[in-house]
């Protein structure tokens, strides 16, 4: 069988990575192609390690000034369960750790808030968020008063909902998980709208 050739060397470095995880995601399990470069990926390989550590294999084919050569073969059907983060690990305030994952439908937040600290009332986003009490103690203030948050404890936050979070005297450290928000885009402005 033929291989897949995927030659990125006349495609714009903007477009490079996305084109070449696009191919990736096209192979079934066992597939491969070879990915023509003018430099060696080392980025690359460092992102495919982020993004699909143990289901793709990198083998070099050749490594001539301006002719790069790697199969990257994919081992597995999707990306494999893994440990992405630790909920409990020293952090700072405010958001401590998120989901970076690069194709992914969710997005999750490790927030800290230190003794008395808190975040102001606001309105939600547009999402339902679950959060799970990590650590700590405090209070999640709503429109019907105050809910008491412990570590274990699973809260629901309707989309939209009005609330405020505010730490105890022990901190508090808390998970929240929503679907991943659509990223805000860039449009021209059609050709004669107004300035």
């Amino acid at each position: 069988m033929e291989s897949q050739i995927l030659d990125v060397r006349s495609v714009s470095k903007t477009e490079r990575h996305p084109r070449i995880f696009a191919a990736y995601d096209a192979l079934a399990a066992a597939e491969s192609f070879v990915l023509v470069n003018d430099h060696d990926p080392k980025h690359l390989r460092d992102e495919f390690d982020r993004e699909h550590p143990g289901s793709f294999s990198w083998d070099y084919e050749n490594r001539d000034d301006g002719d790069w050569r790697v199969r990257i073969s994919k081992l597995t059907s999707t990306a494999l369960p893994r440990i992405v983060g630790d909920s409990a690990a020293e952090g700072s305030s405010g958001a401590v750790w998120n989901l970076a994952a690069r194709d992914r439908t969710l997005d999750a937040n490790v927030i800290s808030l230190p003794a008395g600290d808190g975040i102001a009332e606001h309105v939600g986003p547009d999402l339902d968020v679950l959060v799970h009490v990590v650590s700590g103690s405090g209070t999640l203030v709503t429109e019907r008063g105050d809910v008491a948050l412990v570590p274990g404890a699973l809260v629901w936050l309707p989309k939209r909902s009005r609330r405020a979070f505010a730490a105890g005297s022990d901190g508090l450290r808390y998970l929240t998980v929503h679907q991943r928000k659509k990223m805000l885009g860039l449009s021209p402005r059609p050709a004669g709208a107004a300035r």
